[in-house]
């Protein structure tokens, strides 16, 4: 079913498993904020991670699901024989969702919120969004500047965890759809230049010859 915008659509035993281990996983890494769209879902994995540290989860309606319109409620074999369907995988940029909205307001509205937080917050500031799999794969394509037309080549499975460094020329994609791994060296050393602008080319440079361009 695709639940979209859905009210009283909660984690199940799974989807609360999935976001307990995501949380452990978390446990090392200081967040600035935790962030999440207003449905619950999404509310209860943030109120996971948020456990046993400072900062209470925030909401934002920007990273809230599609509005699927017509579609919200409908089981996906069926939604799959709509002919609205092939250009959903195939031209999206062109969709929007009847009585919702369209993929491209989609993506244009997550990217304004996330670049709002990075103001908000500041440039070394290392914080958490739940958020629904198509606003992160709009975000991961904004951020590697391709096409929206392209997102459907982007995976965001469930409690996956997606990782974008911005800097002030570009963004970094530097985890995508991880499911396990250590995270402690997600937040810039103390000290270091490279993610407030400083001299350090590398702050907004990529790597030559190899590397994430993270150092």
């Amino acid at each position: 079913m695709l639940a979209g915008w859905t009210p009283g659509v909660h984690l199940n035993e799974a989807g609360r498993a999935q976001a307990k281990a995501l949380a452990a996983r978390l446990a090392p890494l200081r967040l600035d904020a935790i962030i999440s769209s207003p449905l619950e879902r999404c509310r209860e994995t943030a109120a996971a991670i948020a456990e046993g540290r400072d900062a209470e989860p925030l909401t934002d309606d920007r990273f809230g699901e599609c509005r699927y319109g017509d579609w919200t409620g409908r089981r996906l074999a069926d939604l799959a024989k709509d002919p609205l369907w092939p250009v959903v995988q195939n031209h999206p940029s062109a969709v929007t969702f009847p009585g919702g909205e369209s993929l491209s307001s989609v993506q244009h509205r997550a990217v304004t919120a996330v670049r709002e937080w990075n103001d908000r917050l500041g440039p070394r500031a290392v914080y958490l969004v739940c958020t629904h799999g198509d606003l992160i794969k709009a975000l991961v394509a904004d951020a590697m500047g391709i096409h929206l037309d392209h997102f459907q080549r982007i995976a965001a499975d469930p409690a996956s965890l997606t990782v974008i460094r911005y800097t002030p020329m570009r963004p970094f994609v530097l985890r995508l759809n991880d499911m396990g791994g250590d995270v402690t060296g997600l937040r810039p050393a103390e000290g270091s230049e490279d993610a407030d602008g400083g001299e350090n080319l590398t702050g907004s440079d990529a790597a030559v010859g190899g590397g994430s361009g993270t150092t």
